[in-house]
């Protein structure tokens, strides 16, 4: 397997990884996944929740990517200290010593084209550079946990960055979530560790599944653009009380799971961005179209059973078009 594509065996999370007390307990937790070094993303993400100062928040992983300046990424280190961070395969190949066989860790599947990895794995050896001129960051960054089990209104929230089975899994993305027999093993593995929702990222595309029991939520990137209707962010929501601001929902349990847009300046974020990653970087091959454009796809995609769209997306409609 090349960098990019390998899968490392410490990436497996053990079984017991959801057992146990949770961490922490609260009524309104936010999960962020793949801010991918947007400074304008957390200042949005810090402004919502201002309108829920008892919130929780937990980062679960690629919180870094396009911050490739130390000062930059530091900075944003700074500001994610108050919250609970888990690692990634961003943060964990940082964290990682030795040469970097392993790429950015990525895990990426065979449909994947390979230009893509080499892109995403020149990225990561840039990020590596500024961060060895941090002292102390790779540690830092390796300490954290791959996964966290929390408490919301009394139900148990499993937080992973890929999927129940690896740090960089790819069984919570729509192809894998729209199998039945995978739905299944999701709704054992649930039953058996007594849990209400599991929520990912790392596969970089929003998807929700909900059953009458269980519901998994993917909220793709809170740093970049998810949809065709505006280049905004997504993150998980996950309350005894419903959200005003919600894209989509499902109920689950006495909870609400819903993912909420994350307005934040993309002007001046594409400003930061094309200064560090000027044309012909591969960031920019790879992301800027994404990130001035959005995606090909529209919310209703991500929705894969047990979640409506919420009145929001008629709003950001009439914002956006």
């Amino acid at each position: 397997m090349t960098p990019g594509r390998s899968c490392p065996l410490d990436y497996q999370l053990p079984a017991n990884a959801f057992r146990g007390e949770p961490a922490f307990e609260c009524d309104t937790l936010y999960v962020v996944g793949g801010l991918y070094g947007n400074e304008q993303a957390l200042a949005a993400l810090h402004k919502r929740l201002l309108r829920e100062p008892l919130a929780k928040v937990v980062f679960n992983g690629d919180a870094h990517w396009f911050d490739a300046e130390p000062g930059l990424f530091s900075r944003i280190e700074q500001q994610l200290t108050p919250h609970l961070l888990l690692r990634g395969n961003v943060e964990t190949e940082l964290g990682r010593p030795g040469t970097g066989e392993h790429g950015c860790g990525c895990a990426y599947p065979d449909d994947v084209p390979e230009q893509a990895v080499a892109w995403s794995n020149a990225i990561h050896q840039r990020l590596t550079a500024a961060v060895r001129q941090l002292p102390g960051m790779p540690e830092q960054l390796a300490a954290r946990p791959a996964t966290a089990l929390v408490s919301v209104g009394g139900q148990r929230v499993a937080i992973s960055h890929g999927d129940e089975q690896s740090l960089a899994g790819w069984q919570c993305d729509r192809q894998a979530l729209r199998s039945a027999e995978r739905q299944q093993e999701i709704g054992r593995w649930c039953e058996q560790q007594q849990i209400s929702v599991l929520t990912t990222s790392h596969t970089c595309s929003p998807a929700a599944l909900a059953s009458e029991h269980w519901a998994v939520i993917n909220n793709g990137a809170a740093g970049m653009p998810n949809f065709n209707n505006g280049c905004y962010g997504l993150v998980t929501r996950i309350a005894a009380q419903p959200s005003m601001a919600a894209l989509y929902r499902a109920q689950v349990a006495g909870l609400y799971i819903e993912a909420i847009p994350l307005n934040y300046d993309n002007q001046a974020f594409l400003a930061e961005f094309d200064r560090q990653w000027p044309a012909g970087s591969p960031a920019a091959l790879s992301y800027r179209e994404r990130i001035t454009q959005g995606t090909a796809e529209q919310p209703l995609d991500a929705l894969l059973g047990g979640f409506t769209l919420a009145s929001t997306l008629c709003a950001l409609e009439a914002h956006f078009v």
